[in-house]
């Protein structure tokens, strides 16, 4: 009797001991993922400092304010690059985020149903069409609109206002820091509705009904329930556009102008970090100290990026306004 009471035990504990031992080797391998992630990206931010520590070596703090690049005589300034890719991922998201919360908006509250599949699948389709497409499109679409119905009112209107005129001075020639923050604000624009829909559509139903039989009308719904319950996942995904304006290489180098020099004017040519080393890597030579610039300039792409995602985590801290 007691023999027959014992052995449907034993069963039991090698199930156990199995399981036990396949939640410690799936712990490891978890372990080791994230640790993986760690090593990878100090190995880059190491890389690239080493990479251009010649440079700021030379240099010094000066590299980030000086707006020369001049390969002839080994002088180099990342100003006009770092200056290019901030203004551009601003504007980008200046001009992407209202539209992107407009169509995320009318599909999760406005739209009716059978109108919702293909606009999202629209949406989804621009986001998977590569960046030199876009690139191809602005040079040869959009840069010649730009030039000849866009930027010609504009600096007839606006170059002789005091203070905003320097903004639109400059001759029409289509490319420019506008036209290429223009054609980011198109390319981010699909990751910011995608991820603006998915999420508006995660409120459940019973806190907007609520609000709903409270009298709220559509928009103080939106501004009351679906956006402070969604906030963090819609600042992840303004970063996540940003942070591919930020690193955005091939549509920019079409549309942008590719010019070191420093312009006021948003119609003006420039460039940003990385079309600068898109353009500039291959004819640089091994230990050359043009090649430690464009790898300080990777550097400073970085940290960068690194700042942008500090203050979205500051601004969604709880105690945050």
């Amino acid at each position: 009797m007691s023999h027959s009471l014992a052995s449907p035990a034993k069963p039991l504990a090698s199930a156990s001991r199995t399981s036990s031992v396949g939640d410690v080797v799936f712990a490891a391998i978890a372990k080791a993922a994230g640790v993986f992630v760690l090593l990878l990206l100090g190995a880059i931010i190491v890389s690239l400092f080493i990479g251009g520590w010649p440079t700021f070596r030379a240099f010094g703090m000066g590299f980030l304010f000086n707006a020369d690049w001049d390969p002839v005589q080994n002088v180099f300034g990342g100003a006009v690059p770092i200056y290019g890719t901030l203004v551009t991922a601003v504007l980008a998201i200046v001009m992407a985020v209202p539209l992107a919360f407009g169509i995320a908006f009318y599909l999760t509250e406005l739209a009716p149903s059978w109108f919702r599949r293909p606009v999202g699948t629209a949406i989804e389709l621009l986001a998977a069409v590569p960046s030199i497409i876009y690139g191809m499109w602005g040079f040869f679409m959009i840069v010649p609109f730009m030039a000849e119905w866009v930027q010609p009112p504009l600096i007839d209107a606006l170059s002789d206002i005091p203070v905003v005129g320097a903004l639109f001075k400059g001759p029409p020639f289509g490319t420019g820091i506008f036209t290429a923050s223009l054609i980011l604000a198109v390319m981010i624009l699909p990751f910011i509705a995608a991820t603006m829909r998915d999420v508006f559509q995660t409120v459940p139903a019973v806190y907007k009904e609520s609000a709903y039989g409270l009298g709220c009308t559509t928009w103080e719904v939106m501004r009351s329930i679906v956006i402070p319950y969604t906030r963090v996942s819609v600042v992840g995904g303004i970063m996540l556009g940003l942070g591919r304006a930020l690193g955005e290489t091939m549509a920019v180098t079409f549309v942008i102008g590719n010019t070191n020099r420093l312009s006021t004017s948003l119609f003006g040519p420039g460039n940003t970090i990385a079309s600068i080393v898109a353009l500039e890597f291959p004819e640089s030579q091994a230990g050359s100290l043009k090649l430690s610039s464009l790898l300080a300039l990777g550097f400073i792409l970085f940290v960068i990026s690194f700042i942008v995602l500090a203050i979205s985590r500051t601004l969604l801290r709880p105690g945050a306004k």
